[in-house]
């Protein structure tokens, strides 16, 4: 095997197998990789580099699990935890844009005509299911044009458990309420041995799997992520890949896949650093070269930092994710980027990297007459 072998397969139109990531991920040729993935993302989006705008609520740090590798997590009265309140999750919501600070200089105001709202938080010990279903209701009677993404497959598993309902039944009543699509959050690392060294609180990777599958089945789409530079080897890195994409084969109900570097600040990971630029990079490519039923490969520039995102672009990736707004998580763990961008930030990154940014909605739809290329 060799990167000329693969790099025929891979322009012949060929699945790549997990040998051949394998091989990828112990190869220092980074270009090739970059090249090819480019070449691949291209057939299936042209240029077109995807962003939007939208923003970022966690209801509540306060959850049962407290996860090694979590840094946003609380119990019940630990200092610095907290709970929002409907009215005020919706008062956020309806907030104009703010200020901030980026690099001493300050940024024009953030648009307040937000399109997604995402949504992810702790498993409230107290908070019954009818207070989600409560709050997806709110939030679109207060913001109907507003799409709600919403509750990783954890959220879900746990909404289930206290409602008694079946994960079928539970997804449904979500998406009545005012669901419309859900992250890909709470995945991390499917093997279970590595899972039960960072986070044996989670549920197996296999549930997380199989509540995807039944939000695909009551026609809910998902993102899929995998977290990645912490225990795990490339192996697992490889594997976690693989059955994301057999679940894509059964429903095709994955809009996008998210890599999602680790960030160690205030875990409790031992021996676990930052990943590297090359590290990420070559995450980037060889997902968008292994997994060929995916449409999209989102570079998350909360996580990966402004200046690889925009690389990312050039290594496979066609969505930068979006303005955000507030994130709490990733900074929990010591992220270096900005909070927020703006519409104007996230476009001038994608032409610098020579795309065209194409401002989307939550289903990958050109908005304001931009291109679209499904």
């Amino acid at each position: 095997m060799g990167i000329n072998k693969i790099e025929r397969k891979v322009l012949s139109g060929h699945c790549l197998s997990t040998d051949d990531a394998l091989f990828l991920f112990q190869s220092d040729d980074i270009f090739t990789m970059g090249r090819l993935a480019n070449i691949i993302a291209e057939k299936k989006n042209g240029k077109n580099a995807y962003f939007i705008q939208n923003r970022h609520i966690n209801p509540t740090n306060i959850c049962v699990n407290r996860c090694k590798f979590c840094a946003f997590s609380r119990s019940k009265g630990e200092k610095g935890a907290y709970e929002l309140s409907i009215k005020e999750i919706i008062k956020k919501l309806k907030r104009p844009g703010v200020r901030g600070q980026r690099s001493g200089i300050k940024s024009t105001h953030l648009s307040p005509s937000f399109s997604e709202v995402h949504i992810v938080g702790g498993l409230h010990p107290d908070w019954p299911f009818d207070f989600y279903l409560e709050m997806l209701w709110q939030i679109k009677k207060a913001l109907p044009h507003i799409h709600i993404k919403a509750f990783t497959a954890v959220e879900i598993d746990y909404f289930s458990k206290i409602s008694g309902l079946s994960l079928a039944d539970t997804l449904s009543e979500l998406r009545d309420a005012g669901l419309d699509s859900m992250p890909g959050g709470g995945a991390e690392i499917f093997d279970a041995r590595v899972r039960n060294k960072i986070c044996p609180e989670k549920i197996p990777g296999k549930r997380w799997l199989k509540i995807m599958e039944a939000a695909h089945n009551v026609g809910i789409k998902t993102n899929a992520t995998m977290l990645y530079g912490h225990l795990e080897t490339f192996k697992h890195r490889v594997e976690h890949m693989r059955k994301l994409r057999e679940l894509q084969d059964r429903t095709g109900g994955f809009q996008a896949f998210i890599p999602l570097a680790f960030h160690p600040l205030n875990t409790k990971i031992e021996g676990a650093s930052y990943t590297s630029g090359i590290d990420d990079l070559k995450t980037i490519a060889i997902s968008r070269l292994f997994l060929d039923n995916f449409q999209h490969i989102k570079a998350y520039w909360i996580m990966l930092g402004e200046k690889i995102a925009q690389l990312a672009l050039m290594f496979g990736a066609d969505d930068l994710d979006g303005t955000i707004i507030e994130e709490k998580i990733t900074h929990s763990a010591g992220a270096l980027s900005e909070n927020a961008m703006t519409r104007a930030q996230l476009v001038n990154l994608i032409e610098k990297a020579g795309k065209v940014p194409v401002e989307r909605d939550s289903f990958y739809n050109s908005v304001h007459g931009c291109p679209n290329i499904k």
